[in-house]
């Protein structure tokens, strides 16, 4: 009998998405490089289940029921090409590859076009979620022409987190779409992780909260509508884990230099390329290159003296401040991501339905937020809004909070705390809600020594000035 499903790939994300499609009623043929996983996993994991493991890519193939529909979990990049080669010599018309990577979207449309051009279909999908959410139900955010996504669509909606309101998967749109999508989602992951880290900062270091008030903080937040979600849910967990070798919190023995796997560093590079200011994400990509300067910013901690002090202030006046400032800012962050998917669709004809990308993130994925279900809202209620900061309800709730938005960043500069995406997420804000902004006098620069012309406010048309 044949199997209904493949996978390639058997690290821990290929491993629990195989053990989600086959709880979902669909058997599964799995296969890995390296046959010792493959051996370790049939013999643990997926014992007893409806799983075949195959040994060589032929016999992979020959155990799938056509048309095969085949999930590729290998690295991005190279990787990918190197197994969608040794794939197309054994696949027949309108067989499948999916890839469930973190691809780069302009690899995605080339691949699409590559493969179809063969008689084949390819779909890059978004998947996220990390290791719970492959295994318990991810959100997916699949790309490639609408009769593919209607060909896995009986699988991703069962393997999908599953909200009030459906599945968390929708077709994205054409090409590379949905790893679009995804590279923005993780963009957003960026600020918003960045966004708690500085709140995080501020409670420790200006207010000198000990690792237990942390975590009643955090968990106290996370039952707000305003900040539910994933991230601060976590967070609250991570300041009550202790270390067994010290006896201290364990975040207090973390290096304080963070990594990253390039998805941020690309959605500021599309973004620049599209003419989108993205300014919270753009910081919180820059925190995390600074904070890999540990040694530079050990011996400069040496010598650079600034201002020391704790804020004399009302404590739970400032854990309140704070709290309101790490909203306003988190929906100046996903106004920045969703006004990038917006152009890039316009830009790449994608068709993206932005407040369907807001649904499917409800559940299952890193971002996942209460508040998710207020973008979908304000979506659905003007298909064509500009920015979701002219949203009336975001209007309204960040008219209500701004006062101490701006008095948390006023302490944090006074007190020397670095605030870049709450800064970032000010800043955008205000200049947002300017109607003149200081690039008149940049215009006049550029004109003066380029000759690079400009526009009046009074008359039509474009002018250079004699400016000698």
């Amino acid at each position: 009998m044949a199997q209904s499903f493949g996978l390639i790939g058997l690290a821990v994300m290929g491993e629990n998405l195989a053990l989600n499609v086959e709880r979902n009623g669909f058997p599964i043929t799995v296969y890995n490089r390296s046959p010792e996983k493959t051996h370790t996993f049939m013999a643990e994991r997926a014992q007893g289940k409806n799983v075949k493991a195959a040994f060589s890519l032929e016999e992979f193939v020959q155990s799938l029921e056509r048309p095969r529909r085949i999930l590729v979990m290998v690295k991005a990049g190279a990787p990918v090409d190197a197994v969608i080669e040794q794939l197309k010599p054994l696949l027949e018309q309108d067989d499948m590859i999916i890839d469930g990577g973190n691809s780069l979207y302009e690899d995605t449309e080339r691949r699409v076009k590559d493969l179809e051009a063969g008689g084949l279909q390819f779909i890059g999908m978004g998947v996220s979620g990390g290791e719970e959410g492959a295994l318990n139900g991810p959100s997916l955010m699949p790309g490639g022409t609408r009769a593919a996504y209607e060909a896995i669509a009986p699988i991703v909606t069962k393997i999908a987190a599953q909200v009030d309101d459906g599945p968390c998967v929708t077709y994205i749109g054409p090409g590379g779409s949905g790893h679009y999508v995804k590279m923005v989602h993780n963009g957003i992951e960026y600020g918003d992780m960045q966004l708690i880290a500085e709140a995080y900062d501020l409670l420790r270091n200006t207010l000198g909260l000990d690792h237990n008030q942390l975590q009643e903080v955090f968990a106290e937040w996370n039952t707000t509508d305003e900040l539910n979600s994933f991230l601060i849910e976590i967070t609250a967990n991570i300041f009550k884990k202790i270390d067994p070798d010290t006896g201290m919190p364990l975040v207090d023995v973390i290096m304080d230099a963070a990594g990253q796997k390039g998805t941020g560093r690309w959605t500021v590079v599309s973004a620049l390329e599209l003419g989108v200011s993205i300014p919270t994400i753009t910081a919180a990509v820059n925190a995390r290159i600074i904070s890999s300067y540990k040694k530079e910013r050990v011996e400069a901690s040496k010598q650079l003296v600034g201002p020391t002090g704790k804020y004399e202030g009302d404590t739970q006046s400032f854990i309140n401040m704070i709290r309101d400032a790490l909203y306003c800012s988190k929906i100046c962050s996903y106004a920045q991501g969703m006004a990038l998917i917006g152009k890039a669709s316009q830009e790449f004809n994608y068709g993206i339905d932005l407040g369907e990308t807001a649904r499917i993130w409800k559940a299952g994925c890193i971002i996942r937020a209460g508040f998710l279900g207020k973008i979908k809202y304000a979506y659905d209620e003007n298909p064509q809004l500009a920015n979701l900061l002219l949203a009336p309800e975001f209007i309204q709730t960040i008219l209500d909070r701004q006062e101490a938005w701006r008095e948390v960043l006023a302490v944090a500069a006074k007190l020397g705390v670095p605030v870049p995406a709450f800064s970032a997420s000010l800043d955008y804000f205000d200049s947002y809600r300017r109607d003149r902004l200081p690039q008149n006098l940049t215009q006049a620069q550029r004109d003066y020594f380029g000759a690079h012309t400009y526009e009046r406010i009074d008359k039509p048309g474009v002018f250079h000035a004699d400016w000698f």
